[in-house]
């Protein structure tokens, strides 16, 4: 762009410039937004890297907590700059890449493979299984996955949770979803991240949240004010936000799917 070093040196004095990492420079201000740490540490890793495994699944928006550190794939010969989570991949083919709002990014059933290393298979159960709520993700499109990584740590804890069928963390979830199933409404997310909270169940579309409450998570006073507070949250964030006990669910359950179906339209 015809930039010298010079003028570089004198905005960063000037502070027009924040150094973010080598070479890239957040402009005005130094306060950035998740997206824009993820892509600063992409093009801070070159031509090749990829935002993957948690910070690519902060950016799909399934249930994984973005950490510190951003995390990165890159050419397996490629070494990475400081405060990065470098991953080097022996082969990432091209339709194992996207972009996705501006960012370099794992495509979904890659980013899901990528999990199975770094996550027990519980949750990588229930980040599947969300995954194919919230994108429509096909089953075979996780089996070919899980396909081209043969031979890594986490291929065989993959494969078993793609044929988890239930990957409800309790009893109570576990019956609340066969009761959905069972009466025809629409297959809920699971243990799905929204407003950077983790719900029971989310149906996107209609903007619906769902909570179980079991009585022994439940039933003291900071539990209390802590469901009004996240209840509250989701509401700025555009949502409805239904609670249901662990004896409404068991013992009245057409009482709890009149109520979902009308809130779901």
């Amino acid at each position: 762009m015809g930039i010298g070093d010079g003028s570089v040196s004198w905005w960063v004095r000037t502070e027009r410039l924040h150094r973010l990492h080598h070479g890239v420079y957040a402009v005005g201000h130094p306060v950035v937004t998740p997206e824009g740490r993820w892509l600063a540490a992409v093009l801070a890793c070159g031509q090749g890297a990829v935002l993957s495994h948690r910070s690519a699944a902060a950016l799909w928006g399934i249930g994984v907590a973005d950490r510190g550190r951003v995390d990165v794939t890159v050419p397996r010969t490629r070494k990475g700059p400081a405060g990065i989570a470098v991953h080097r991949a022996r082969r990432l083919a091209a339709d194992e890449t996207t972009t996705l709002r501006t960012i370099a990014a794992t495509t979904l059933p890659r980013t899901l493979a990528d999990l199975a290393d770094v996550l027990p298979e519980r949750r990588l159960a229930r980040v599947i299984h969300e995954a194919e709520a919230v994108h429509s993700l096909a089953p075979r499109a996780l089996e070919e996955a899980a396909r081209r990584v043969h031979g890594r740590r986490g291929n065989g804890r993959l494969g078993r949770a793609i044929a988890d069928p239930d990957r409800t963390r309790s009893e109570l979830e576990r019956r609340f979803r066969r009761m959905c199933a069972d009466h025809g409404l629409p297959p809920p997310a699971v243990n799905a991240t929204v407003a950077r909270m983790e719900v029971d169940f989310l149906w996107p579309d209609a903007r619906v949240v769902a909570e179980t409450d079991g009585w022994t998570f439940h039933r003291t006073r900071t539990a209390f004010e802590l469901d009004r507070e996240r209840d509250q949250a989701l509401a700025r964030a555009g949502y409805r936000v239904l609670r249901f006990t662990h004896r409404q669910v068991a013992a009245r359950p057409a009482e709890v799917v009149a109520t979902l179906r009308a809130a779901l339209g």
